[in-house]
């Protein structure tokens, strides 16, 4: 099966191509045949091109796609719109199913710790997105949420703080915190955690895929109440 991931959630993103064993739904064997990156900006004029690029270079067509995984945030606005957008429009037109995965669940599987992680991104203003996450537990998740660097530390003291941004990483560590800083992820690992929910059998259809925001964006938060 072929598995068309993609991740527009941040200043630039990606698209993965990936080839999941045939009649092996439950082997984790994924092999990622191709990484596109995309420049930010531009989501929406590059991403319907660089996927038929993708595939017409693996000798595959739009056909040949079996699922589809992507970020659903939390990111950018604009960004996150522009990829679901596109997802949903192939989805619906090819009748295959989706996968949203959380950005802050990335991050926190990148770290590679066990036990529990709270997974964290800048959020601006001087707030972060956080997620905590059992790695290898039976626990489930806690919401994900918006705090500030102060609730945040606070949260991590009881357990590893997990983040791709320097400057958090750095303001942990000297609050005394255990941080493990990661490389942001990319749409192959977005990819790889799509191809487990499939496994699990955690799709959605085109009309229930929506953008995990988490804060409200501008329009939302300076609109001015109706008279």
């Amino acid at each position: 099966m072929i598995l068309l991931a993609i991740d527009t959630s941040g200043k630039d993103g990606s698209i993965a191509l990936a080839r999941a064993p045939e009649n092996a739904r439950h082997s984790s064997e994924l092999n990622i045949l191709d990484i596109v990156p995309l420049e930010g900006g531009t989501f929406s004029a590059q991403l319907v091109p660089q996927i038929a690029a993708s595939l017409a270079k693996h000798e595959l067509t739009k056909a040949d796609i079996g699922a589809f995984a992507v970020a659903s945030g939390p990111g950018s606005f604009t960004g996150l719109r522009v990829g679901l957008a596109v997802i949903k429009a192939l989805a619906e037109i090819l009748q295959k199913p989706i996968v949203a995965v959380s950005l802050l669940e990335a991050v926190a599987r990148s770290g590679q710790a066990r036990g529990r992680v709270i997974a964290a991104l800048d959020a601006g203003r001087g707030d972060v997105y956080a997620g905590i996450y059992p790695i290898e537990e039976a626990a489930q998740m806690r919401a994900e949420r918006l705090l500030t660097n102060a609730e945040l530390f606070a949260e991590a003291a009881r357990e590893v703080l997990v983040t791709p941004e320097a400057k958090l990483a750095e303001a942990a560590r000297a609050a005394g915190l255990q941080v493990k800083q990661v490389p942001l992820p990319r749409s192959d690992t977005i990819a790889r955690l799509g191809w487990e929910k499939i496994q699990k059998g955690e799709t959605i259809s085109p009309e229930d895929l929506e953008a995990n925001y988490i804060r409200r964006s501008d329009a939302e938060i300076f609109a001015k109440p109706l008279k």
